[in-house]
């Protein structure tokens, strides 16, 4: 008996840190200047240890009874995460978590991250680093819910994941920030329909955060970069333009000025014997 005893509290001293793990969950949209853009904090021990704010809206296909009542015909939801949603999170060193929820449980979105290690090659020489990724994304839903499926036909929850994803690969200890939209794809219980999920605006970091409520250094999607190439290259090729049209003025100008005190000869070979 005593060993029992004892042994369920050497359970219980190595469960507690754990346990005692002081977790706490925070939906800040509503001091987003955006409406459409929302802002979720996951703490643990009063740190910051998961941020995300972005924009997000699902596109659902669901069926309903054609008119004829034989015939099923497809229509499409959609809708975005309201505010006042209620949230979830956990944190970890490798793998953490985020999942949103509204409408009393009809709908929850969650997000999954993981950090890995990665062996990129360089000059012939293989160099390992650290990354973060979002590894899966999933949707539960109920298009019972007439506010937005309408004659749903056979309406129930269903459930809706990605498949072997690997979405939003950013630097350990950076932020990943995207203005341009990012679509993902689901596949559905609902006889294997296709959701959208569009995002946007987004600002994201579920791990190594330093500061509390502030994220770290970001890292930029691809997409923004080209478009604030895009921006800025007409501009740099204005001022290159600008510049060769200035040194070609300057250059003129200045052969005209040493053709102009050159002594002019005359084109008449007679007029030599005179000079």
């Amino acid at each position: 008996m005593d060993s029992a005893v004892a042994l369920c509290m050497l359970g219980w001293v190595l469960l507690a840190p754990a346990l005692l793990a002081e977790q706490e969950v925070e939906n800040l949209s509503g001091l987003s200047p955006n409406p459409d853009r929302d802002i979720f904090v996951v703490r643990e021990n009063g740190t910051t240890c998961l941020m995300a704010e972005f924009a997000v809206k699902f596109l659902i296909p669901y069926d309903v009874l054609a008119l004829n009542g034989i015939d099923l015909i497809t229509e499409q939801a959609s809708l975005a995460i309201p505010r006042g949603a209620r949230i979830e999170g956990s944190c970890g060193s490798t793998e953490a978590e985020l999942h949103i929820s509204w409408l009393n449980g009809a709908y929850t979105f969650r997000i999954y991250f993981s950090k890995e290690k990665h062996t990129m090659g360089s000059d012939g020489k293989a160099k390992e680093t650290e990354v973060w990724k979002i590894s899966k994304v999933q949707l539960v839903y109920d298009n019972s819910d007439t506010s937005h499926f309408i004659n749903a036909y056979n309406p129930g929850k269903h459930t809706a994941s990605t498949h072997r994803l690997s979405a939003l690969v950013t630097p350990a200890g950076r932020s990943y920030v995207c203005a341009a939209q990012q679509t993902l794809t689901l596949i559905s219980s609902d006889h294997q329909k296709g959701i959208t999920v569009y995002m946007s605006d987004l600002q994201i970091q579920p791990f190594d955060i330093k500061s509390d409520f502030v994220f770290s250094e970001p890292y930029k999607c691809i997409t923004d970069q080209r478009e604030r190439l895009e921006e800025t290259l007409p501009l740099v090729l204005g001022l290159i333009l600008g510049l060769i049209i200035v040194i070609t003025i300057t250059v003129y100008h200045f052969h005209l000025k040493l053709t102009a005190n050159q002594p002019q000869l005359p084109r008449d070979r007679s007029l030599y014997k005179n000079m």
